[in-house]
């Protein structure tokens, strides 16, 4: 693997990783419109998101279950993550192009990210 075609490959994984994330998110705020278009709404107390939604697991729980909220927090899951798969792409095309110092510190920066996502979610 060369420069060039790893540059390609992780554009196309950052745009693919944007449009679906945008998709989801899209196709839950459509839903969410679908089935809440006529519920009241009252400014007086703020009303966080039932107790399925406050957690990532049980986000994807719900957007498995096609819940528009679940669907949405999926979405923004998903463009959170996109850098992250970056990154890790940018580990094994390094490590493909034998260049063990930016592998190297690519895998720092790998891991860093993903304790700071495991402590966060």
């Amino acid at each position: 693997m060369d420069d060039r075609r790893l540059e390609t490959n992780i554009g196309n994984l950052l745009r693919a990783g944007v449009l679906l994330s945008a998709a989801t998110v899209f196709a839950g705020g459509v839903l969410y419109l679908v089935r809440h278009h006529a519920d009241r709404v009252s400014y007086r107390q703020f009303a966080a998101g039932g107790a399925i939604v406050q957690s990532a697991r049980g986000g994807l729980e719900s957007a498995a279950h096609l819940n528009s909220e679940g669907l949405i927090q999926f979405g923004l899951l998903l463009l959170i993550f996109t850098p992250v798969a970056r990154v890790a792409l940018a580990v094994v095309g390094f490590a493909l192009e034998r260049d063990r110092l930016y592998a190297g510190v690519s895998l720092v920066v790998l891991v860093i990210l993903v304790l700071s996502l495991m402590r966060a979610l």
